[in-house]
């Protein structure tokens, strides 16, 4: 019997710590929402408690908010159902016609198949001086001392290398970087930028590696010390003329920013030919990407090696989804949608990724109305998901065998496992929090049309969830 009564008093007691929870949260909101920051603000909050799925809070959670970054578990989770989280992207070196006397009267040719991180620096076997020796060492196996031309296929994913609403002034910039069946580098380079002595000077641009192909219109200005990085490039894909405006500060002898390359093949080219030219290897007629070469030849055939040489491999995906929520990589994103695309359809488009992810969704129990998407990072402000929908990604993720790698890439912030999101007038959070009486909550916190201060806002929002531990 008094066994009995000490159960049923730990069970009142814990129910009792719950409604005292739950109702510190509700006052604790109700103050957060009269904050003059967000009196034209739209505000969604749901909780719900991880193990029971009872909802703990609900302020709009059907109502359709640019979710940001936050997009991103939308399409991990989908990622690792679709594609697997052992999935492994390829890059295959072959060539193509007779070797006579050291010469290959034919091609080199490199087929892409997407991968985001081929010369990413975020592993050890994929940084462009292992790549690029590896690729290396497979020709000079050949013993050729030159070859007729180089052609990189970038043509699996069709010419569409950005989705539709993204903003003229992200594309330019390394975080807004497309991607194609050809990667290189995350599809970034570097701006070397020397500023002036004094306030208003005019900045000097210094080099560009590696070189994008592109003409950089500089309208830089030198700013006070301490300034920091003011900068925006303008560009858009395949356009051989991009802008660069904004600020640097003073007071350095140089200032790196990185821009967006949208052609990842180009530059590939370039340091491939480069390399094999200064180890005795020509390419007499000089290099092309096979997509460029389709646009001015209409309707040409594909037509593969004849003989494969060697094949790169990608790290798992469950190593991209890592970089991808921690960092939140927004190449990888869009990535995995085309990859999704060309895995079930055999071409790798954005439209027909995104279409599979809400379908797939619609089937684990989110209606395709509450995820009216148009890419897979949340980097367009046309996207609209609401937080229903993304703590019922959270709840899934958590009952599938991936899911330690999944929670492992959430980034850690405010002591709260969670994947934020913020562009302009939009602040998000969704995750996993612990209370001290061991109770799991998922949520998902939205902010859209605030005014005033982005990091003011972050910690008003981080205060609320701390109502939760």
């Amino acid at each position: 019997m008094k066994t009995f009564f000490l159960v049923f008093s730990l069970v009142i007691s814990t129910i009792s710590y719950g409604q005292k929870h739950d109702a510190r949260l509700a006052a604790a909101y109700k103050v957060f929402e009269a904050d003059a920051r967000f009196k034209h603000a739209l505000i969604s909050l749901y909780v719900v408690d991880s193990k029971t799925g009872k909802v703990v809070f609900d302020k709009n959670s059907q109502v359709g908010l640019a979710p940001a970054s936050c997009l991103k578990v939308v399409t991990s989770a989908a990622a690792f159902d679709l594609l697997g989280k052992d999935y492994r992207y390829r890059t295959a070196l072959g060539i193509s016609g007779d070797i006579k006397d050291g010469h290959l009267n034919g091609s080199i040719n490199i087929t892409g198949y997407g991968d985001p991180t081929l010369g990413s620096w975020r592993y050890k076997n994929t940084t462009d001086e292992v790549v690029l020796n590896s690729f290396y060492e497979s020709i000079a196996a050949l013993k050729i001392k030159s070859a007729a031309e180089m052609i990189i296929d970038n043509s699996k994913w069709g010419s569409e290398t950005m989705p539709g609403g993204w903003t003229w002034e992200d594309m330019g910039n390394y975080y807004g970087a497309g991607t194609s069946s050809f990667n290189w580098n995350e599809n970034q380079y570097t701006v070397n930028l020397k500023p002036g002595k004094l306030v208003g000077d005019k900045v000097d641009i210094l080099t560009l590696k590696p070189y994008p192909g592109i003409q950089l219109v500089n309208e830089l200005t030198t700013a006070e010390k301490g300034s920091g990085d003011q900068t925006i490039i303008y560009f858009s894909p395949y356009s051989s003329m991009g802008f660069i405006r904004g600020t640097i500060p003073r007071g350095v002898d140089s200032f790196k920013v990185a821009g967006a390359s949208t052609d990842g093949a180009y530059s590939f080219a370039n340091v491939f030919a480069s390399r094999l030219n200064h180890s005795g290897i020509t390419i007499v007629q000089g290099t092309k990407s096979l997509f460029n070469s389709l646009m001015n030849n209409g309707n040409q055939v594909v037509i593969p090696p004849q003989k494969l040489l060697a094949t790169h491999y990608s790290p798992p995906l469950d190593s991209i989804n890592y970089w991808f929520l921690q960092k939140s990589v927004n190449l990888y994103g869009e990535a995995f949608v085309k990859t999704i695309a060309y895995e079930k359809t055999g071409f790798g488009s954005t439209d027909t990724g995104v279409n599979i992810i809400k379908d797939f969704w619609s089937r684990n129990g989110i209606e395709k109305s509450a995820l009216n998407i148009i890419d897979g990072s949340g980097l367009s402000p046309a996207n609209r998901v609401t937080t229903n929908a993304l703590v019922t990604v959270m709840q899934y993720a958590k009952k599938q065998n991936w899911f330690s790698s999944f929670y492992n890439a959430l980034p850690e912030q405010n002591g709260i496992k969670m994947k934020s999101g913020y562009i302009g007038g939009v602040r998000s959070y969704t995750g996993y929090i612990k209370s001290k009486s061991g109770t799991e909550y998922t949520f998902s916190f939205i902010i859209n049309n605030y005014d005033g201060n982005p990091g003011a806002v972050r910690e008003k929002m981080w205060k609320l969830l701390d109502v939760l531990k």
